[in-house]
């Protein structure tokens, strides 16, 4: 992948009840945003080989992006979980990541976002990228008062995210597991400070305000 901060560095302001309740915070660089998956090995282990994944990966199924660690580690039980058992790191391009928030609808109808449920549902029909606020979780995957960013990838938005945004894939299958050893052991101030660097990624209102009230 490229450049740059080291996975292993944890954010110096601490994750309070005061962060915003609709925020995205990321591991970023200047032009790139890290999210997550996870796949079962053969998916996986291939995508981080080759830095693209494989033919047998699906296109035609919408795939879902999170730019939260702990949020995928709550996913896929820390690698555990049948299916998700290979972590990937997918760092993508800003540029893509903001055209499909840009060109993304809402999974669920919020009255104060759409005219009406009609409204919502035509412009979800014909939205390439769906969004979920789910809330954010903690070391033991407790789930906090604010929320994390899903967004879900279908038609045009997986064919660019596959084929054109991806600039590296890192399997961190490893940290996944060695961070879950130290919270397991209880030992939080070490698996915090193995988490990877997130930060308020910086988006305008254009971007993402038709998607958080």
């Amino acid at each position: 992948m490229n450049e740059r901060q080291p996975l292993g560095v944890v954010e110096t302001a601490p994750q309070t009840a005061a962060a915003p309740r609709f925020q995205v915070r990321a591991r970023h660089t200047d032009t790139t945003i890290t999210v997550y998956q996870a796949y079962r090995p053969g998916i996986g282990r291939p995508a981080a080989r080759d830095g693209r994944f494989p033919s047998s990966w699906k296109r035609d199924r919408m795939t879902w992006i999170k730019p939260s660690f702990l949020w995928m580690m709550y996913r896929c039980g820390w690698g555990v979980k049948e299916g998700q058992e290979t972590v990937l790191a997918v760092e993508i391009s800003r540029d893509g990541f903001e055209w499909a928030l840009r060109n993304a609808c809402l999974s669920h109808y919020v009255p104060e976002l759409y005219t009406d449920q009609a409204a919502w549902k035509r412009r979800l029909q014909r939205s390439p990228a769906r969004v979920q606020w789910d809330p954010e979780r903690d070391l033991r995957l407790r789930p906090l008062p604010y929320r994390s960013l899903q967004l879900g990838l279908a038609g045009e938005a997986t064919e660019r995210y596959a084929d054109e945004w991806i600039v590296g894939i890192e399997d961190v299958t490893p940290l996944a597991k060695e961070i879950h050893e130290l919270v397991r052991a209880g030992e939080l101030e070490a698996a915090e400070a193995l988490l990877p660097r997130e930060r308020a990624y910086p988006l305008s209102e254009d971007v993402v305000g038709h998607l958080r009230r």
